[in-house]
């Protein structure tokens, strides 16, 4: 008996950007299905068929099983009614504009191998060279969107109405740019401009064609793409060293090269089949992989590192800048004043970088959203993300609990910054903002925080979570906006939102600890000193300190994190006599000290009394081993010393013996480090390898922080330690970590989707505020 009947189905999921519509039209067609389909704005994708029940039960199964591949399916709805014979065809209706819950926006989708086929094609003069060519299934999204439902009239294309040969393409089902809301053509689309440095424009027809003879020429370029700007010149000496001069505060940070292919990448970088995956993908982020044996680019690249950041261009703008198939590569920085947002209109552009750039390639379509680009690498063979950015944002993480209706904003740390968004059981989690120590990168937190409110429809929040430091202006921002929503404020402590974090990452549920190791620069603790080295006792809604790193002085405070031999004198004043430190930094390492003789002087008569800040931070040891082995003196971005003696470590052996002892302190036990590097210079004094002394440190240290974590896991009958903070991205420390948990049975935690550091931290703010909030 053959059964007719109407099928209501409402999809959620990443289902607008991704030619879901049109996936959907063509498949109710091969089944002869009749009704429509539709973007519901927030609410998702909905269709509606009549016809045979055997033939729509198929036609929901290939839905699931053959969907656009960037599409994702959270959850489908299914509604049976009697069939009411009210359609004729199959059609794709106009969106509609919802108040829904959740975000169905995919992030900006790379070029598809399509249309990078349409873009080479020489007979297709519409979209040959074409910058900006895209589809259906590829190209910007959240840079463009200004609101949902996700149609071009909500994008920055509502600027480019379509030519006859676009609106055609744009109406036919069976064309792979129907209903494709942020593809043009030549004849019709946004175009780029050659300015120079005083903002003249520059006359020529082939803008791209003079750019690329510009970069020959070692000029440096200023490229407005999808989300940003990037500063481009070649990776010779030269360049390299005239752009480092011109950034100033970019005196060894690492500069990201964009190379055409993963052939031209194998010239100068080892690439495993895994990092290929990671090159390749849609997101295209930057990889940091291994230089060759046979590298040849500069040095001044990535000075002292032994691995580089690669990525492949993931639109036509990029793929015009290697028409030149010699070129192997190109840097690829992001375009901004250093500690500033990128600047992203012509006005902007010309203003803040016309002392960087030579000259000035610029496109006359708006740049809704910035979004700088993802930077991942492999840790111990697992996908890690430093910064999570293009590629990846919107999407959310869903809570491991249901949160109900309760509405949460996150707003971070104070470095490396981002925001996040609880609604409906999902954190959506912003773009990359950066250090928020200027009002410039505050109203950018601040302004892409509402930009996620209204694009999950989002009035006010019910709760607002911060970082526990007073000081820090996300903070400030926090109870300014608790003020202007008259909501709830809590203050969820650094290491805290570090682990808890990774909890949702994991789906630890809400009844479950773990003991969380958490390595990092500083944090604030609830002992108001700043912690960095410690091991908790973990729950979504509170932490119990059991043990840390022992204290140490820092004399003039962050001073120290910045010319770690200062860290260094402090350390070593536990063990030796002020007088012969005093031989010891004038003999050896007063290059390390900025003001010489005269600021060991007065370095030493700090140490002569006790009133300075005090750190148990994992980063500061390392800092203070990096200058003891004169591997860094000067801290020049975050992180530096002792991502230096990581690389520096590598080349060692781990030969030579260190003993952590350790002390209590009523409940909570104290692992000594003061002895470790009395060991090191002792060590040093002897003559032993600098990189053995390097490798054997780190590894007797983490080894003792991962037993003492194994010990208190065990004797609270926990199961499943995990390992977070910045110091999380150091391979040595992770593999170590790793195999002594693993080698005692109990499960090891470690970050693959949530950033270890500071990047990910509004993600645990938000989530354990909600846990606080449900126990009050």
């Amino acid at each position: 008996m053959v059964i007719f009947l109407r099928c209501n189905i409402q999809v959620f999921g990443i289902v607008q950007g991704v030619g879901f519509r049109p996936f959907i039209y063509r498949l109710a067609h091969q089944f002869n299905l009749k009704g429509n389909v539709f973007n519901s704005g927030n609410e998702g994708v909905k269709i509606t068929i009549e016809g045979e029940k055997k033939d729509i039960i198929q036609f929901i199964e290939r839905i699931k099983n053959e969907k656009p591949e960037i599409s994702r399916i959270d959850d489908l709805k299914i509604n049976w009614e009697d069939n009411k014979e009210n359609f004729t065809d199959f059609n794709i209706l106009k969106s509609k504009k919802t108040s829904g819950d959740w975000i169905v926006l995919p992030p900006d989708i790379s070029t598809c191998k399509d249309c990078l086929n349409d873009f080479k094609n020489q007979l297709n003069e519409r979209f040959h060279g074409y910058p900006f060519i895209a589809c259906s299934v590829c190209g910007p999204r959240f840079t463009t969107v200004s609101s949902m439902p996700y149609d071009r009239p909500n994008t920055t294309m509502i600027e480019f109405p379509f030519c006859k040969e676009c609106q055609k393409e744009y109406e036919n089902p069976l064309d792979r740019r129907f209903h494709a809301q942020t593809f043009a053509c030549n004849t019709c689309g946004p175009q780029f401009s050659l300015f120079d440095k005083t903002g003249n424009k520059i006359d020529t027809p082939k803008p791209f064609k003079m750019v690329n003879k510009l970069i020959s020429e070692n000029n440096i370029i200023a490229l407005m793409g999808i989300g940003g700007v990037h500063l481009i010149t070649k990776t010779n000496d030269e360049c390299v060293l005239e752009l480092r001069k011109r950034k100033q505060k970019r005196k060894y940070k690492p500069f990201a090269i964009m190379s055409p292919s993963i052939e031209k990448i194998r010239k100068f970088a080892i690439i495993s089949s895994e990092e290929e995956s990671l090159l390749s993908s849609y997101r295209r982020p930057i990889v940091l992989l291994e230089k060759s044996e046979n590298y040849q680019l500069s040095q001044h690249l990535s000075p002292g590192l032994s691995n580089i950041g690669v990525f492949l261009p993931y639109s036509g703008i990029h793929y015009l800048l290697f028409s030149d198939d010699s070129l192997d590569a190109l840097i690829m920085t992001s375009g901004n004043i250093s500690n500033l947002p990128m600047a992203i209109t012509k006005q902007d552009v010309l203003s803040q970088l016309k002392n960087l750039a030579d000259y000035f390639l610029l496109h006359n379509r708006k740049i809704y959203q910035r979004c700088d680009d993802s930077v991942i690498f492999l840790n111990n063979g697992k996908e890690t993300i430093i910064r999570r950015s293009r590629g990846y944002v919107p999407e959310h993480f869903n809570t491991p609990f249901p949160v109900n209706d309760l509405k949460v904003i996150a707003f971070g740390p104070e470095l490396h910054s981002t925001g996040s968004i609880l609604k409906k059981s999902r954190i959506y989690p912003t773009q990359h903002i950066g250090d928020v120590e200027n009002i410039e990168t505050l109203n950018y937190l601040n302004d892409s925080i509402n930009h996620f409110m209204q694009l999950v429809s989002m009035d006010k929040p019910d709760i607002i979570a911060c970082d526990a430091n007073p000081i820090f202006h996300s903070s400030k921002l926090a109870r300014e906006k608790m003020e202007e929503y008259n909501c709830i404020l809590l203050e969820i402590q650094h290491h805290h939102a570090h682990i808890t974090k990774l909890m949702l990452e994991h789906s630890i549920k809400d009844n479950e600890d773990i003991i969380g190791i958490v390595l990092d620069g500083v944090g604030y603790g609830l002992d108001k000193k700043a912690w960095g080295g410690e091991i908790l006792e973990v729950n979504y809604s509170d932490i119990k300190r059991l043990g840390h790193l022992e204290y140490q002085y820092m004399p003039a405070g962050d001073r120290c994190a910045y010319y770690p031999v200062r860290m260094l004198t402090s350390m070593l004043s536990k063990s030796i006599s002020l007088s012969e430190i005093e031989e010891i930094i004038r003999n050896e390492y007063i290059d390390g000290l900025t003001h010489g003789d005269m600021e060991l002087k007065s370095l030493l008569n700090q140490l002569k009394t006790n009133n300075h800040p005090q750190s148990s931070s994992m980063g500061r040891v390392l800092d203070s081993l990096s200058s003891l082995l004169k591997v860094c003196y000067e801290r020049t971005y975050e992180g530096e010393p002792a991502i230096r003696l990581e690389h520096f470590a590598r080349n060692g052996k781990n030969n030579l013996k260190f003993e952590v002892n350790r002390k209590s302190s009523g409940k909570i036990v104290e692992l000594n480090t003061s002895d470790l590097i009395l060991k090191a210079f002792k060590y040093l004094k002897d003559g032993m390898k600098k990189q053995d002394i390097a490798m054997s440190f780190i590894y007797y240290l983490t080894k003792g922080i991962a037993n003492l974590a194994i010990e208190l896991a065990l004797d609270k009958g926990i199961k499943k330690i995990g390992f977070s903070g910045g110091v999380a991205h150091n391979i040595l420390i992770t593999k170590v970590i790793k195999n002594e948990i693993e080698r005692s049975g109990l499960q090891f935690l470690q970050h693959t989707k949530t950033p270890p550091g500071d990047a990910g931290i509004s993600i645990g703010q938000a989530i354990s505020a909600v846990a606080k909030y449900s126990i009050f």
